[in-house]
């Protein structure tokens, strides 16, 4: 293992940011003077990212973060890393700092927050709950929390029909997590909109809760959106994959997109199988002419 001399930095924060343009362009310019790598997502509701840098780099670039008055109560989660996570840098303004349907949801109205010494307890406890994933379908499968629905959802837009089949479950004790809990701020407020009693949202989403209680109720590995691709929190044989190789079957955590452009499929699959089948998904793929370089994942 190479010395891990990097960190990575998960965040986000739903506050008030009066001219995004304007943080967008000091932001970018700090970034690129520094070397910080990654990808940052900006809006009038908040901000949300994922970087990377050299550890003595990632601790100026928190101070300079939090010099922005909306942005000085922000939490960060951090892993170590033994190289860049990200390639290039890219600071954007958008409409919503996660893509939902969900703009008309008030915050005000999010589910309690659970944190991941509490949701160790309430499996340890026997009591009846219901802990939903409302991340993506392709996230849930590499990794899930025991017993989760796991909505096989293509995107968060998506969050409102998977509410709707479980609208039998008003007044159960539900749980709902994501990998940082940016997506459980809408998921568990729409959820009390649409009538759920008894909400809670995983504060620090799996990657807190996996990082302080690995090989427990956290089964497989954990998707990220940046070039390590999945983080595998747990040691034991039994936790460490739930997910199986496309090719092969052997149990896995790794994905990578079908090569083929005109395809990129998500594929769960072993490095073996990965190299030996060019990192296509079919024969039809391996075929096609408008392919991936292999230094793409």
């Amino acid at each position: 293992m190479p010395e891990q001399n990097y960190a990575v930095l998960l965040f986000y924060k739903y506050v008030e940011v009066e001219n995004p343009e304007q943080f967008m362009n000091e932001h970018l310019a700090w970034c690129l003077q520094n070397d910080i790598k990654g990808r940052v997502f900006v809006a009038e509701e908040g901000i949300n990212g994922t970087v990377s840098g050299k550890k003595e780099t990632i601790k100026k670039y928190k101070e300079n973060l939090k010099s922005y008055p909306y942005f000085e109560n922000i939490i960060f989660k951090e892993d170590e890393a033994g190289e860049h996570a990200f390639s290039k840098m890219h600071v954007r303004v958008k409409k919503e700092i996660v893509n939902s349907s969900l703009n008309g949801t008030s915050l005000k109205n999010g589910g309690k927050r659970l944190t991941p010494d509490k949701l160790l307890e309430l499996y340890e406890s026997g009591k009846e709950f219901i802990i939903i994933d409302a991340r993506n379908g392709y996230e849930s499968n590499i990794g899930r929390f025991k017993g989760a629905i796991t909505p096989q959802m293509k995107n968060f837009r998506e969050w409102p029909e998977a509410v709707d089949a479980l609208k039998d479950k008003k007044n159960k004790t539900i749980v709902t997590y994501c990998t940082g809990g940016i997506r459980c701020e809408k998921a568990s407020a729409y959820m009390i909109e649409q009538g759920f009693k008894d909400v809670y949202q995983l504060d620090g989403g799996i990657v807190t809760y996996a990082k302080k209680f690995p090989d427990t109720y956290w089964e497989g590995g954990v998707f990220v959106f940046d070039e390590r691709r999945v983080v595998e929190p747990n040691t034991d044989p039994q936790l460490k994959h739930v997910a199986k190789c496309y090719y092969c079957g052997k149990p896995t955590s790794y994905y990578i997109n079908c090569h083929n452009r005109n395809c990129d499929k998500i594929i769960i699959t072993c490095h073996e199988c990965k190299v030996e089948n060019d990192y296509c998904c079919s024969d039809e793929c391996r075929k096609s002419a408008n392919k991936r370089d292999h230094y793409y994942g």
